[in-house]
This record gives structure tokens, C-alpha cells and sequence, in this order.
């Protein structure tokens, strides 16, 4: 049985050399600022998190995710296992209480309760009419509001690891994690890949929320964050390359495991960002797969993932 089952992802929490490039950054990508500090940097998108990344001034470090807790009890129950920090206070913007674990490959994991609501921001965006529905949008015009179009919230983070089972194994028992599909390479028990959702029972979630996956190095892969929609994707997209000055680098596509239409960016220091709209939602009783890399690796449109992609670890 899992130790608890955490409600929803937080934010990444990173490090940067320059804050003012990382804001210009994730502004571009469509984060809002919702606090800075002298050493950190907090951004928002338009749901009711008071955050959605953390990044604080100093190197060009992956510190780990965190993730917020059904409960407050959730706290008290993993603060009683080996190695956990006890419940403290977090003293940061947002506010709340945490418990700090560390997972198979040395990043940190916090789980936080009570932190701080914000105010939605109500985003416009026009009806599609299609075949089946020629006149949603009748007597009206498509005018698509000017880019960059906000991000909704965020959707999940992927590990690099040599330790995959391990790893997943962790965030199963911990914090209650389930498994949509697992990905073997050869003979089945070679997993691969791990794409593990949240368990909230009846309630329907994304395909995943955490995805690990093997390579010979350790680090963040990419953290990925939704858009309001899919011109919201090829939208900014176009914004993004327009301006000349960020490394793009994969899509668009959509992919098989989760459906996603994906557009992938990177950082400043090479730390990848993805945007997305329309995602698979599971709930527990959906269960789970287990499916070859040869059938669950590939995109359902879209061109094939560059090597320096699938080789990303940003330590």
C-alpha cells in the first residue's frame, strides 16, 4: 500500500544564473510572474495555483518537483519515514507546509499542503466549427488573440535514469502513483519506460503525471505545462521562432502514449519546456499496459524524436 496519494503536481523548482533571462523566458513561453524575490523567481499560469515553477539564482541545477498533498495528514504520514525531513514550514512565497523526501536518483521530492490560492484569469477563446458541428461559431469571425498565449497549468515532469524500476517503484509506493503504460525494450520484464498517473479513484486525470525514463544519465528530461488549446500550440509555436532566440527542440506532433499535441522548447540553459494541449484522462479503474517501445514510442503525427531528445538529462 502507498505511504499516500499525492493530489497533483506543484512545480519544478530549478536553478538559473540570471533570473531576468529566465522570466523573459518563461513570459515568452506564457508563464506569468506571480512573485520574485531577490533570489527566486515564481510563475503562474491562469488556473489557481499561486505557481507553477520555482527558480531559484545560482547555477544551472535540476533540484527536483514537488507535489501537493491531499492533506495535511498526507504531511504527517510521510514525515514518519526513514529519511524524510519532518513537516516544515515554507517559508516562500505561496506559503503552506512541506515534507522533503529524496528519490532513488538523488533529487529532491517536496509534498505540500495549505499553500496559498490565487485568483483565476479568465482566458476568451473562440469555438471550432466542424463537420459534425458546422456552426458553433456562427455569424462570427476566428481572430486568435496575439501571442504569447497564456499557459493553463502544468501537466507533468520526466526523469532520466539508469533506474528506472527503481524509481518508479518509488513514486508508486510513496506517493501513490499508478501505473497508464509501461515500455519495454527486448523481453518484457526490460522496462524501459514508466508513464505513471495520479490515483484519484473515480476522478479523471492525465495519462501521466510523471514519466521516467532510462538513459545512462541522471537529470530532468523536460517538465511539460498545458495550453489553452491546439492553435494556442502552433500559435506560439511560430511566436517562439519568430523571435529568434530560443533552441527549439521537438515538434509539433502528436504523440501515441497520452495523445498530446506537443511543441518542445528549451531554456536559456538547455533545460527543455513543453507546451500541450489535449491529453488522454484516466481515471484508477482505466488501469494500465504494458506495450513495447516498438508500438508505444512513435508519434501519431509529426516528425521523430531528434537523438539529443531522446539522449536529455539536464543534471
Amino acid at each position: 500500500m502507498a505511504a499516500i496519494k499525492v493530489a497533483d503536481f506543484a512545480f519544478p523548482r530549478l536553478e538559473a544564473p540570471d533570473l531576468d533571462e529566465m522570466e523573459e523566458f518563461l513570459s515568452h513561453f506564457g508563464l506569468i510572474r506571480a512573485e520574485r524575490t531577490p533570489d527566486a523567481l515564481y510563475m503562474r499560469g491562469t488556473n489557481d495555483r499561486h505557481h507553477l515553477h520555482v527558480t531559484h539564482k545560482g547555477g544551472t541545477k535540476f533540484i527536483g518537483f514537488a507535489y501537493h498533498a491531499g492533506s495535511e495528514e498526507d504531511l504527517e504520514r510521510l514525515a514518519r519515514l526513514p529519511g524524510a525531513s519532518g513537516i516544515e514550514n515554507l517559508d516562500e512565497p505561496g506559503g503552506g507546509k512541506r515534507v522533503r523526501l529524496t528519490e532513488p536518483n538523488g533529487y529532491q521530492i517536496e509534498v505540500i499542503a495549505g499553500m496559498q490560492s490565487a485568483s483565476p484569469i479568465k482566458i476568451e477563446r473562440d469555438l471550432l466549427n466542424s463537420g459534425s458541428e458546422p456552426h458553433r461559431r456562427a455569424g462570427r469571425v476566428m481572430r486568435l488573440s496575439k501571442s504569447p498565449t497564456s499557459v493553463h497549468r502544468i501537466g507533468h515532469g520526466v526523469l532520466a535514469t539508469p533506474k528506472v524500476k527503481e524509481t518508479v517503484a518509488w513514486f508508486r509506493n510513496t506517493l501513490g502513483m499508478i501505473r497508464s503504460d509501461d515500455v519495454y525494450a527486448g523481453d518484457q520484464d526490460n522496462i524501459i519506460g514508466a508513464f505513471s498517473r495520479l490515483d484519484r479513484g473515480d476522478d479523471y486525470v492525465d495519462h501521466h503525471v510523471l514519466f521516467c525514463v532510462h538513459n545512462d544519465k541522471t537529470g530532468l528530461n523536460h517538465v511539460s505545462f498545458e495550453a489553452q488549446d491546439v492553435d494556442a500550440i502552433f500559435q506560439d509555436h511560430e511566436y517562439l521562432k519568430g523571435l529568434g532566440k530560443y533552441d527549439h527542440m521537438w515538434g509539433i506532433g502528436r504523440h501515441l502514449l497520452g495523445s498530446q499535441v506537443y511543441d518542445y522548447w528549451c531554456d536559456p540553459w538547455g533545460r527543455v519546456h513543453e507546451r500541450w494541449a489535449d491529453t488522454d484522462r484516466l481515471n484508477a479503474a482505466n488501469g494500465g499496459n504494458l506495450i513495447s517501445a516498438e508500438e508505444g514510442f512513435q508519434s501519431q503525427w509529426g516528425e521523430d524524436p531528434p537523438e539529443r531528445f531522446l539522449g536529455h538529462a539536464s543534471p
